[in-house]
Order: C-alpha cells, then sequence, then structure tokens
C-alpha cells in the first residue's frame, strides 16, 4: 500500500473503494488549517458511482461527469439552535476519479486529493484562485 513518506499507493489491482478512502483520509490529514478548521469532524463516503437522485439534484446528465460531492451545513451558516442535522459528508465517486485518473494520467493521490479540496473549498465559497492557493500549499 503507501506509507506516511509515500503517500502514493502502489497497486497490483484496480483501486478500491478503501484504497480511495485512505488517500482521501490522508488528504484530509494534509489540509493547510484556513481549509481544514472548516470541515472537523466531517466523514468521508466512497460509492462506485453517484446515486439517480444525486444526479437529479444537481441537474446532471452523466454520472461520469462527477468525481465528488460535499453534502453538509457550512459552519457560517450553523447555530446553536439547529435541529439535528445529517452528519456533513464527502462523496468520492470511485469509477469517475478512475476514469479520469487514466485519461489524464495524473497520480492518482494528487487526484483524490484535488477533488477533497475542490469540494471542501467550493462548499465553504473559495474562490478557483484560493482554491490554487492551497494545492500549491500541498505539493
Amino acid at each position: 500500500m503507501s506509507d506516511l513518506r509515500n503517500p502514493v499507493p502502489i497497486f497490483g489491482h484496480p483501486p478500491s473503494i478503501d484504497d480511495i478512502a485512505d488517500m482521501a483520509e490522508r488528504a484530509l490529514a494534509t489540509m493547510p488549517r484556513r481549509l481544514s478548521k472548516h470541515v472537523r469532524g466531517v466523514g468521508i463516503s466512497v460509492e462506485d458511482m453517484p446515486d439517480d437522485d444525486t444526479l437529479d439534484d444537481l441537474d446532471i446528465e452523466s454520472g461520469w461527469e462527477l468525481t465528488g460531492l460535499y453534502r453538509g451545513t457550512p459552519l457560517t451558516e450553523r447555530s446553536v439552535m439547529d435541529n439535528a442535522r445529517d452528519p456533513d459528508l464527502i462523496f468520492l465517486y470511485r469509477e469517475p476519479i478512475l476514469l479520469e485518473w487514466i485519461e489524464t494520467g495524473v497520480d492518482l493521490y494528487s487526484l483524490v486529493r484535488n477533488v477533497v479540496v475542490h469540494e471542501i473549498a467550493h462548499h465553504f465559497g473559495f474562490t478557483d484562485a484560493e482554491i490554487a492557493a492551497i494545492e500549491q500549499e500541498m505539493e
């Protein structure tokens, strides 16, 4: 698999849901503070493909177009008066990620990390320039 010095796993098989989840957890652990403070306690769920309800909600025609999704309530919109709510989750979609990996040749760990960063950052309103700066910090 991989170790902390080298987060890039070596696969003798197609990367599994557990492999993608492991890379996502590693990516979360390396997030700069300005981003990680927004997602304390966020969970990660890896699924093979987005379900039809998710695609309908987002008005996306093909599941191959969606590599990840952040579902939750931003910290800036939470209140002590809130009723119980669903936990915040980052959904990663394994098959679209693997397709992008194959099509682009980008390192799989870097791709998973970038999907995680983008999902968190866009959910909290970061600009593309801010996201690019965060990705540079993580290199």
